[in-house]
């Protein structure tokens, strides 16, 4: 198992959850991305991503408007 960061940071709807969808295709299950992000939609559109995918969102935090996902290859 692999952990991946992305640093997202500075890049707007739909950039950033379109990079999560493409980095996600190209992972075995069981891997982790951390995606570091600064577009406040990314809240809505990342876990509405995981719904499709069926990828897991095992944590989320925001420390100085950067908001950190936590997202684990199902």
């Amino acid at each position: 198992m692999t952990e991946t960061t992305m640093n997202l940071r500075g890049l707007k709807c739909p950039l950033p959850t379109l990079r999560v969808r493409k980095k996600l295709a190209s992972l075995q299950a069981g891997d982790l991305i951390v995606a570091e992000c600064t577009d406040p939609l990314t809240v809505i559109d990342i876990p509405n991503l995981l719904r499709q995918t069926g990828d897991v969102l095992e944590g989320k935090a925001e420390v100085e408007g950067v908001l950190t996902f936590r997202i684990r290859k199902k």
